[in-house]
């Protein structure tokens, strides 16, 4: 289904540029931006994703991951086509990076209407949805319209994004999203350039401004993708930056496995997360987390202040170990997070 682009600028000769990411596509008549779902039709830009899922599941908010929000919480996951990044290593490249379209297709999928969506939440008792499996920022108006209908009945939403909307989609989105996990794929310009076609600039920005100028819960995730960027200088440089805009941002640190076209590179090893993990505290950072493999010390949370385990995970078995969310039982210390 199409739905007209909210965030749209119209140029000379019928070209459109669309403004919800950082790439501002100049689209032509004809033509699609970077991630292939907004296209120009006869001088105007459309969604041609709206309201049509490739994937409908209730996840563990765990999965997303999102370690300090709403723990032990079912989450209903829905995702399109279309990706704005065209990162090697992908691991939903099938639903990302599809991009042979034609116009006149009409796009298969699960018809999945914003009004579905938040009734089965409320009939089923779901307290939250997320945008994932592929970049929400591509499919901005199915999220936008998903997530104020959400809002309405109380139900929490989330984005499982890289990072890369323009600040005026961010903007936007901002008074109805309550969560975000956001992909660092590394830190240097030229991994971003050469693996995804995008730029590190715009993620740090965005980061910086979800974790310190709005109340959406942020988490970080980097995928650590052996030989490319797993350096102790690269991991030391990112944790110090995580660290310095906020000490109490929550960093994920996962296993890559060959996939995509990326077959060509060893999995990450249980070592080098591990090494990971301590650079993250050894920086500053009161929380970080080792995903994608079983290690049950490295998934659970600790107090920063006094050590003691607070909350157990073991792949998606949660325990919390607390008597009251959010606090310390040893020494009360506050934790970080939006626990119900």
């Amino acid at each position: 289904m199409r739905k007209q682009a909210y965030l749209a600028k119209p140029l000379t000769g019928g070209t459109v540029q669309c403004q919800v990411c950082e790439h501002f596509c100049a689209i032509k008549p004809g033509g699609a931006g970077k991630c292939g779902v907004r296209r120009n039709i006869d001088g105007t830009l459309y969604l041609v994703v709206y309201g049509e899922a490739i994937a409908v599941h209730v996840d563990p908010i765990e999965k997303k991951p999102l370690f300090h929000f709403m723990p032990r919480g079912d989450i209903l996951s829905i995702g399109t086509y279309g990706c704005n990044f065209r990162c090697p290593f992908c691991q939903n490249w099938q639903m990302s990076q599809a991009r042979n379209f034609d116009d006149k297709h009409d796009y298969i999928g699960q018809r999945a209407m914003p009004e579905v969506l938040v009734d089965t939440c409320v009939r089923d008792q779901i307290p939250m949805i997320a945008y994932t499996y592929n970049e929400p920022t591509v499919f901005f108006e199915y999220t936008y319209d998903t997530a104020k209908l959400a809002h309405e009945q109380g139900i929490k939403n989330v984005y499982v994004s890289n990072g890369y909307m323009s600040q005026v989609t961010l903007d936007m989105i901002e008074p109805y999203l309550d969560g975000i996990n956001v992909d660092l794929k590394a830190f240097t310009d030229e991994f971003y350039r050469e693996q995804c076609q995008a730029r590190l600039g715009p993620v740090k920005r965005n980061i910086t401004h979800i974790a310190c100028e709005t109340d959406i819960w942020i988490e970080v995730t980097t995928l650590l993708i052996p030989g490319l960027n797993d350096s102790e200088d690269e991991l030391q440089g990112m944790a110090e930056w995580l660290a310095g805009v906020d000490p109490e941002l929550v960093w994920h640190v996962t296993a890559f496995h060959p996939d995509y076209e990326m077959r060509d590179r060893p999995r990450t090893s249980q070592r080098a997360l591990a090494r990971a993990y301590e650079i993250g505290k050894q920086a500053g950072l009161h929380y970080v987390y080792v995903g994608n493999v079983m290690d049950a010390d490295r998934e659970s949370t600790y107090c920063p202040e006094c050590g003691e385990k607070l909350i157990q995970r073991h792949w998606f078995s949660v325990k919390e170990l607390w008597r009251e969310q959010g606090v310390c039982p040893q020494c009360g210390h506050v934790i970080a997070g939006l626990w119900s």
